[in-house]
């Protein structure tokens, strides 16, 4: 074989080489961002179920115990218990809600989620007058993961004494298919320290009348026009010579949108709004990111 085609087939195998290497430098480049991808998929699958899991088990339950948020310790649940002391499933209660803000670092990030994410939670009414009300950490950025549920909230329903659009009782010839009525008992030490409204949806104000009497009136009131979607009672109330007095309400039309409050003296006014005291939908919003 002569010189030069020695060292054409040199020149020729040393092609080879480059080629096959820049191949197989391709071949393993392409193989780590598969790898890469593979294992950045598996992460964000396995935040998204670890985030999923936590906003249900939040509206699932009521936390342990189930009234966590008076001593601001255990395991927190944002579920509310009814009257009966049964969890209501999908929902949020806002005092819950608020005493997890207090220490959302604490009971969500460091002790759920190992202080591997940001996170915040975000209760959203829907068809209501009322803001948003949002908690935890509001500084987004990157990646940011979401999670949101449709769910009951009861903001500040605890106050609520009786709710018109429900059935009641009556000490007139009214009847409930075509009345609101209702009645509650008070005594005197309750004025001083707590105050009374009758609050009526916006909506409805101007299409209702109301009367507010006690089992002492001998003449029927007549009926008002509200002033007010927010109606003060106490100044209404006449106990005479009793420690105590029965007081009625009644509406001149059925299921009327409204309810009777009883609030501490140090309420916050900005707040007597109807909407603030009924059962909302709300959109419950979890965000996360690293």
């Amino acid at each position: 074989m002569r010189m030069d085609d020695r060292a054409n087939i040199s020149v020729e195998i040393g092609l080879a080489l480059v080629v096959i290497l820049i191949i197989a430098g391709a071949v393993l480049n392409f193989s780590d961002m598969m790898t890469q991808n593979v294992l950045k998929s598996s992460e964000t699958q396995n935040t998204e179920i670890i985030l999923t899991e936590l906003v249900d088990n939040l509206i699932n339950n009521p936390g342990v115990p189930a009234n966590w948020e008076k001593y601001e310790k255990g395991t927190p649940g944002l579920a509310i218990v009814n009257e009966e002391g049964k969890t209501i499933p999908n929902s949020v209660s806002y005092y819950k809600f608020m005493a997890l803000s207090k220490n959302y670092n604490r009971m969500i990030e460091k002790k759920t989620l190992n202080s591997k994410m940001k996170t915040s939670l975000e209760l959203i009414p829907q068809k209501s007058s009322i803001s948003s009300v949002k908690i935890g950490n509001k500084n987004e950025n990157g990646n940011v993961f979401s999670v949101n549920r449709l769910v009951k909230c009861d903001f500040l329903k605890r106050y609520v004494m009786k709710d018109f659009i429900n059935e009641g009782k009556c000490n007139h010839n009214h009847k409930q298919d075509t009345h609101s009525c209702n009645y509650f008992k008070v005594f005197r030490g309750n004025v001083k320290k707590s105050e009374y409204y009758l609050l009526i949806d916006k909506k409805e104000k101007d299409s209702v009348k109301y009367i507010v009497d006690t089992t002492r009136v001998v003449k029927q009131r007549p009926w008002q026009n509200p002033s007010s979607d927010s109606i003060y009672l106490n100044d209404e109330i006449s106990f005479y010579d009793d420690d105590s007095a029965v007081v009625f309400i009644h509406f001149d039309r059925p299921h009327t949108k409204a309810v009777l409050i009883s609030v501490p003296k140090n309420f916050d006014k900005s707040k007597l709004n109807y909407d603030y005291f009924r059962t909302n939908e709300c959109n419950l919003v979890l965000k996360a990111w690293f």
